[in-house]
Parts: C-alpha cells; sequence; structure tokens
C-alpha cells in the first residue's frame, strides 16, 4: 500500500475496521461503499438535487430537491404535487424595482414586473426588492441628492450603487427571486 492509499475509515461492526481502500479523491477517507450510503443518508436528510418529473407550477424551473417524502423545488421551494388553485387570481407581490439605463437608476414599483419591465425602456434590471409604495418613497428620500428633478430617475452613485448591490446579494437573477417570492405568496394561502 502507498502513502497515498488509505484504508477506509468507517467500521464494518462495532470493532472491525472497513478492509476496503478509500476511494481515491474522497474529500474523506472512505471507500466507495461507503461513501453511497453516506449520500444516501445525507440526501434524506437534506434532500438531493434532482431533476423535477416536470415543471414547477409555481415558477416554471425545472431543478428540485428530492426527499423521500417527495420534491421541493430548488428555485422557489414548492411543493411538487401541489397545484395553485387555478381559480384563485395569483397572489399580489408588490416589488421596488432597480433598472440601469446609461448612467441613469429608475426606482420603481409594481405588482406586475414582467409587464412594467416591458413598457420600460432599460438595458439592464438589476435587482428587486419586496416592497410597495412607501419602500419605494424611503428609497427615493434615501438617494434624493442623486435624484432627477420631480422623476424616479436617479444618478449613479456609491452610496445607490453600494444598495443595488446589497439587495441583489445572494440572487444573479432577480426574475427567479421574484418566482420565489411569489411561490411563497401561494403557499402562504394553501
Amino acid at each position: 500500500m502507498t502513502a497515498q492509499e488509505l484504508r477506509c475509515a468507517a467500521t464494518t461492526t462495532a470493532t472491525a475496521p472497513c478492509p476496503d481502500l478509500a476511494a481515491p479523491g474522497a474529500p474523506v477517507p472512505l471507500c466507495t461503499a461507503h461513501l453511497a450510503l453516506t449520500a444516501e443518508w445525507v440526501g434524506r436528510e437534506f434532500g438531493a438535487p434532482d431533476a423535477l418529473p416536470s415543471a414547477c407550477p409555481a415558477c416554471g424551473a425545472r431543478l428540485g430537491l428530492r426527499f423521500p417524502t417527495g420534491w421541493l423545488c430548488a428555485v422557489c421551494e414548492w411543493r411538487y404535487g401541489d397545484l395553485p388553485d387555478g381559480e384563485l387570481p395569483p397572489p399580489r407581490v408588490d416589488v421596488v424595482y432597480y433598472i440601469r439605463f446609461g448612467d441613469r437608476i429608475k426606482i420603481g414599483t409594481t405588482a406586475n414586473p414582467r409587464q412594467r419591465m416591458a413598457r420600460l425602456w432599460h438595458e439592464q434590471l438589476l435587482a428587486f426588492e419586496p416592497g410597495d409604495r412607501r419602500v419605494e418613497a424611503a428609497r427615493h428620500e434615501q438617494f434624493a441628492a442623486l435624484r432627477y428633478d420631480r422623476t424616479e430617475w436617479f444618478a449613479t452613485g456609491p452610496e445607490l450603487e453600494r444598495h443595488v448591490a446589497e439587495v441583489g446579494a445572494g440572487h444573479p437573477d432577480p426574475w427567479a427571486l421574484h418566482a420565489r417570492w411569489v411561490s411563497e405568496a401561494l403557499a402562504r394561502r394553501v
């Protein structure tokens, strides 16, 4: 046995060590059989990434987490198999949006961001933040020094750029985040 060949660190009984070699490149010194047992246990406890049988009815994503009791959508955490009540209107999810056009940033609000974004000239959707007109008004006041007179457009500045980065931190796709909020609102009314 070479220095790189390690014995499996698991035991087969209370005292007998596993006779197999650890799998090459494994993050812990376990043989392939014990790694498979560990992966199975982790999947039961924390879910295993897996393709959903069909698109999530809440957000349309295809990636899920598989548990012994069923699947959750990996994007919006909708429990696969639950169907939104088709007779109810979609839930209202107000967002404050940040879009860029040239060297300006618009801070606005809407309950229907896809429709709103289709109507606005913009180069980039920067972020969504949960909130209604009160949150929008607070942002307008917060960045008043950068505001173009009586509009929702603001000059870019370090403070505004930092805020947008913080709002979007960890969420490179604002649409996926919005889908999650809609799914959560759907789940709250089930």
